[in-house]
């Protein structure tokens, strides 16, 4: 019988990217599983976090709800993504110790909480040895601090609170607005939309040469799972696969996954976040056995085909905002 069967578990943002692929897992494991939607339960609100805990009971609770977007959504709305990734994890951190009765609650942070010159491989006891990069400064800072409040909340009152670093997340079923998404599906986009309109030429951010780590949703998501079984300690683990790759290579092996033999303008003008990403995995491959296993070309062309597939839908869906 699975570890899951009969757990009672609930997943904010569980209607979202990951959240939704870590739905359907924990569902396929047995566990009974609650999503709560913004409408009803607003988690930047303090009385919608205790309100949830009351009504869904749960075992095992993962925080995925959270105001997240590429450098450019960063750089439009800072003070929401501060305001909002910061009173959400407050509330949910806080009803959860008021509750009292939780296995386990995790805490999902962010690559971009790390300093911006933090040396590469970046390993967690490096987390502080810096300011983050200014680009994304205020949602990094936000994630990090709630990894503070996890330890603080551990020492004092027992919470079993763990805080999981993943690498960039993407994969079928990703945001695709080209004002808000992140790199890997605004450059699928700008590739099938330019073959499939006859385009010849695509812009992109950047001169090509930051680096960064990307790590499929389903690894994503069994990696959270996985952390939830076996993890007890106070630490930050980071999730990734250890391996970068520059933007601009990225562009060339999704070009030709897409069929785009077109040129590209690189406009330097426009940031590039940054300049490497690459997380050091030991910790996470040591505390509680996981590795990646979905290769990036592998993910890459599955992106690809299911943006292709459903592209009416993912416009349709950024264009609803």
């Amino acid at each position: 019988m699975s570890s899951w069967s009969g757990r009672r578990v609930t997943v904010t943002g569980g209607a979202g990217f990951l959240g939704s692929v870590l739905v359907a897992r924990l569902r396929g494991a047995g566990a009974v599983v609650t999503v709560p939607r913004r409408r009803d339960y607003d988690l930047t609100e303090r009385d919608a976090a205790a309100r949830l805990f009351e009504a869904a009971r749960p075992d095992v609770v993962f925080h995925l709800a959270a105001a997240v977007g590429g450098i450019g959504a960063n750089q439009a709305e800072p003070g929401r993504f501060f305001y909002e990734n910061m009173a959400m994890g407050l509330h949910v951190v806080e009803a959860a110790r008021r509750y009292g009765r939780l296995e386990t609650l995790v805490l999902v942070g962010t690559t971009c909480a790390y300093p911006g010159d933090a040396p590469v491989p970046m390993r967690e006891d490096v987390l502080w040895d810096g300011y983050p990069e200014p680009t994304n400064a205020p949602y990094g800072i936000a994630k990090r601090a709630l990894l503070v409040m996890a330890q603080a909340y551990r020492a004092q009152y027992g919470l079993n609170a763990i805080y999981l670093i993943p690498a960039n997340l993407y994969g079928p079923g990703d945001n695709f607005d080209l004002a808000t998404s992140h790199v890997i599906p605004a450059l699928v986009r700008k590739c099938v939309d330019a073959v499939d309109a006859g385009r010849d030429e695509i812009s992109a951010w950047g001169d090509g040469t930051p680096t960064r780590e990307f790590l499929h949703v389903r690894d994503a998501a069994r990696g959270l799972m996985l952390a939830a079984e076996r993890y007890r300690g106070a630490e930050p683990v980071n999730l990734g696969t250890g391996q970068e790759i520059s933007i601009r290579d990225l562009l060339d092996r999704i070009a030709a996954l897409a069929g785009f033999r077109g040129r590209v303008v690189w406009d330097p003008s426009r940031p590039g976040g940054q300049r490497r990403r690459r997380l050091d995995t030991t910790r996470a491959r040591e505390a509680f056995g996981f590795e990646a296993e979905i290769a990036l070309t592998d993910g890459l062309r599955e992106t690809v085909e299911w943006y292709r597939a459903h592209r009416g839908l993912a416009v349709r869906a950024s264009e609803r905002g």
